[in-house]
């Protein structure tokens, strides 16, 4: 048989071993705690001959909900979503819904035509369509030898 002797914290750390237990249970979907919100969606990028295609899983978020931003070269895909209220003779006996929000930024290549920029939003994924510019050839000229 082997004795162990439980170890106690001296009352100086219990306020912080308090404080993270309760973090950690919060985090503990299978006591009752919430899982945390803090995943991002996944993105694929393409690139073909003539332009990228930016493809993010947007589940349960509507079209209104997302908000694409280009300031300079960087382009910002972001959200935000709260849950529905209840109504009137409803109430919670258990809420894990909330707030649910996620910023994505890229940052784009020089080569790209910020102007013709395109999105839509299909069945929770999110297409960006960026087309690149045209490649500007140098002018060549030729000379004669005089």
């Amino acid at each position: 048989m082997t004795y162990t002797k439980d170890f106690a914290l001296p009352t100086t750390f219990r306020p912080f071993s308090d404080a993270m237990g309760r973090f950690l249970g919060e985090m503990d979907p299978f006591h009752g705690g919430v899982s945390m919100k803090r995943s991002f969606p996944r993105v694929n990028i393409l690139e073909d001959e003539k332009s990228f295609k930016l493809e993010m899983q947007a589940p349960g978020y509507a079209k209104e909900d997302l908000k694409l931003n280009l300031e300079q070269d960087v382009l910002t895909i972001s959200a935000e979503k709260e849950e529905q209220e209840l109504k009137e003779n409803e109430r919670y006996t258990r809420c894990e819904f909330g707030k649910h929000a996620f910023s994505r930024s890229f940052r784009l290549p020089e080569m790209v035509d910020a102007e013709h920029i395109k999105a839509e939003h299909v069945n929770g994924v999110l297409t960006v369509s960026i087309p690149k510019k045209a490649e500007v050839k140098p002018a060549t000229k030729q000379i004669t030898i005089g």
